[in-house]
């Protein structure tokens, strides 16, 4: 996208102060943050009768007409790479993907190429209108590698913005499906006993604690009894394999969404999922209560068995309730078949 000059009148009762005024008196939709806007007084991009004020103390009066002068959104340092994406949803403020398993979200030192960004950048091009002055996607939530699913980037500044509201009131609807070890149960006593961990009506699994990085692993997570983030993690078990039970397919829904939260709350239940080497997931399977083929399914089922099925929101610009479903990755879908003797 090329230069925009803004206008913009400073009204009644504004701040006296440039930058303060500039936040009250933009509309919304430009979707110019306060820090977006210190930074442009500071480049030089704005000014008042053809005189750039260049100091965010500048004064300022009601009856002021402000121009801010807006560039093309800057490129990034990450490439734009040709990657095949499933794409569900996409308008100009926003695109919903369902990410494989294996992919990052975002470029990272262990992960500079063959992302989700690095995709997205090469799909969205020029429709990229621009995040914070630089044409990337923005990235509101994560999933991680090796958990497949939707996930939501915004394409444009005030979708940017909308959606960050969302998610931070916790308006988001997340429901994933998570195959995990053994069958949460009520009448469990050793549930009953672990901190956190409560039952709703309707057999509805709560898991609330805090989370906080490791003591001793900083790539890990784990339930801390002070300090951290507030988590919250809904489950209920829609089917149980073996005779006896000894794995069951939960819907797991978010209240917050903090990193690792449905695998690490999962393990602290005493249910890891099945395939997840970071948090306990690893158990050797229970070829008496599954049958040998299911089991040797499970034994090589390479990652964490969850995939982000369902998701939510309000669109940020045009207000539309907007829901959209994944089906199950082939993968994980082989793997319930086998349990299911398919």
């Amino acid at each position: 996208m090329g230069s925009r000059l803004l206008r913009v009148t400073i009204g009644p009762d504004a701040p006296a102060r440039l930058d303060k005024a500039l936040a009250a008196a933009v509309p919304e939709e430009w979707s110019l943050s306060r820090s977006r806007l210190a930074k442009l007084i500071e480049e030089g991009a704005v000014s008042r009768g053809g005189a750039v004020l260049a100091d965010q103390k500048a004064k300022v009066a009601e009856g002021d007409e402000i121009e801010i002068a807006l560039g093309p959104a800057e490129s990034v340092e990450t490439l734009p790479e040709p990657i095949p994406l499933v794409i569900v949803h996409e308008d100009d403020d926003l695109i919903v993907i369902d990410k494989p398993a294996g992919m990052v979200v975002h470029p990272a030192p262990g992960s500079p190429s063959g992302t989700l960004v690095n995709a997205l950048l090469h799909h969205c091009g020029d429709s990229l209108a621009g995040i914070g002055g630089e044409r990337r996607p923005g990235i509101v939530h994560r999933i991680d590698k090796d958990t497949s699913g939707l996930l939501v980037a915004a394409k444009s500044d005030r979708a940017h913005h909308g959606l960050a509201r969302q998610f931070e009131a916790h308006a988001v609807e997340r429901h994933y499906l998570a195959l995990c070890h053994g069958v949460p149960d009520r009448a469990d006593p050793r549930l009953g006993g672990t901190k956190g961990v409560s039952f709703e009506s309707g057999g509805i699994l709560r898991i609330a604690t805090q989370l906080a990085r490791h003591k001793t692993d900083r790539q890990r997570q784990a339930v801390v009894d002070h300090g951290g983030r507030h988590a919250v993690t809904r489950a209920r078990v829609d089917e149980v394999f073996g005779t006896p039970p000894a794995l069951a397919l939960v819907d797991c829904w978010l209240e917050t969404g903090r990193t690792h939260q449905i695998r690490v709350h999962m393990a602290h239940a005493g249910h890891g999922l099945v395939g997840d080497p970071t948090y306990g997931g690893r158990r050797k399977p229970n070829a008496a209560a599954l049958g040998p083929a299911a089991a040797e399914a499970l034994a090589a089922f390479p990652r964490q068995a969850l995939h982000a099925a369902t998701l939510g929101f309000e669109h940020p610009v045009t207000g539309a309730a907007l829901s959209f479903s994944a089906p199950l990755p082939a993968d994980m879908q082989a793997l319930l078949d086998r349990l299911r003797g398919l």
